[in-house]
Formats: structure tokens, sequence, C-alpha cells
């Protein structure tokens, strides 16, 4: 499948995806929803990928939906809710993928675009970046997984004042909320955010997966019933090839493939 809304690349076992309408400030329309549908499920059945960047062109991460074409189109209640069941389709799909998902954001994250960013397990922004649920400023309520997925990142009391108020807000205030992972410098972003996929390369995609995998069910789920998770998940991921090495080398103190804090001093980027 070849994309118009959005491009799609390989690096060094990193999958980008980048939203592309820049003249619309990104915003998803049914051809943009369609491909990342798309290329998720490509991202997800390829084995050989170790981490995904999710993040927008032209200085706007994504400005939400597309309002102009929804209503150039009539739509009805049963139309509108066919559109959003459609969407948690393949939400759900780029949620639990078994890689890290990396947000490079830069410019507006609002409305739509704004949740999107949250479906990231660590979301990197510029200085420039502004986030907003701008839903309640024109009647509407959050859509694009926001229900699921901000009161688990900030609690309920915040979630509403954030969804009620509708107000926007930068990168600094969404750091201290722990929607923000780190901010950098808009030249240096992308550049910040393929470095710190990059180190996940050096992890076990098994062991990432199945911990991602009990993490996003252990909200939802009693002690015993993740108790069972971490059971299973440990069962498998201690039979695999990497933790058989990475046990040889820790037991006959060889470096390990895998060290966070090494890699991270390593790194040398300005921003």
């Amino acid at each position: 499948m070849s994309y118009k809304a959005i491009t799609y690349e390989i690096k060094n076992e990193i999958a980008i995806v980048t939203m592309n309408r820049p003249e619309a400030r990104n915003a998803l329309d049914v051809t943009m929803r369609e491909e990342i549908a798309d290329v998720t499920l490509k991202i997800r059945d390829d084995e050989s990928l170790k981490a995904m960047i999710l993040t927008g062109a032209g200085g706007a991460f994504c400005g939400g939906g597309d309002l102009k074409a929804l209503t150039e189109k009539r739509q009805t209640a049963v139309s509108g809710r066919k559109r959003i069941q459609d969407l948690h389709i393949w939400l759900p799909m780029l949620v639990n993928l078994e890689i890290p998902v990396i947000a490079a954001v830069d410019g507006a994250a609002y409305g739509g675009g704004f949740n999107l960013a949250l479906v990231a397990d660590f979301i990197l922004a510029s200085p420039r970046a502004r986030f907003c649920s701008v839903f309640g400023r024109i009647g509407l309520v959050p859509d694009v997984g926001g229900f699921y997925l901000l009161p688990r990142i900030v609690g309920l009391q915040r979630a509403k004042d954030l969804m009620f108020t509708a107000r926007s807000f930068g990168p600094e205030e969404a750091k201290d909320m722990g929607i923000v992972y780190e901010i950098h410098g808009e030249d240096v972003l992308m550049e910040r955010a393929i470095e710190f996929a990059g180190r996940f390369r050096h992890a076990s995609r098994q062991a990432i997966g199945l911990t991602k995998n009990v993490l996003n069910q252990s909200l939802t789920l009693d002690e015993g019933a993740v108790g069972q998770l971490e059971a299973y998940a440990q069962s498998v991921a201690f039979t695999t090839d990497y933790c058989g090495e990475a046990i040889n080398n820790f037991l006959e103190k060889r470096p390990l493939e895998f060290d966070w804090d090494k890699m991270a001093k390593a790194a040398k980027i300005e921003d």
C-alpha cells in the first residue's frame, strides 16, 4: 500500500511514521486514519522492529480531527458512531504494540491528536509543543481513546480539569503531569527520538513486549489475575535465547548488551 497522508520508513530497526498533511496541521482525515491502521498492522507483524516513532510534519504533531471534511459530508448519529467505532478497531492495536512507541511532538497536539500522542509509551516534546483536549470548546466529547488513556496517565481529577476546561498547556506542565517524558529543542527532537528509540535495539523484544502486555492489563485486573499474567510472562521470557545469553554474560562478568544508564551517558546530543 502506498501512502498519501503519512510517510513510513524503517531506520536501524526503528519504524518511523510521520503524519504528513502539514497544510492541515496533520489533521486526521479518513485517508490518514486508514493509513495509520494499515501501517500499525505492518509494524505489529514485523518482528525485526525494536521500536516505533510517531511524529508529524511541518511544525505540528496533529491538530485533531479534520472538521472541514466532517462538516462537508453530512453526518448522522449512526454514521458518526461508526466513525468512532472504526477508530477503535486499530487504536487498541497501536496501544498494545509489543515494542516501545515514542511520540515526537513538535507544535500542536490538539483534540484527537493529543489523544493519539497519549498512545505512546514515551512522549518527547519540543519547547513549542502545545497540548489540548479541545473538544469541549466546540461542544464535543473526547475521542481517539482519550477517556481511556488520559486518566490512566494523570489521574481522574486532572483528566477532568483538562477535558472540562479544554485549556491548552505547554511541555513543562505536561512533563509535571507525567504526560511528557523529556523536552528537547525542535532542531534536535527527531535526532533525540531516534537515539532514544535506538537504545531498545539492545533490549529483548520479547521481554519488552511481555512487560508492556501485562502492564496494559494491570489497571483493570485484580492482583491474582495480574499474578497469573506475571507467571506466564516470566516463564516465557526465561526460555528465550536473549535471556540465556544475558544470564551467561552476567555470571561470567561480561558486559550486558542492554545497559540503559551506560547508553544514556554515551548519548551526546546538545539541545
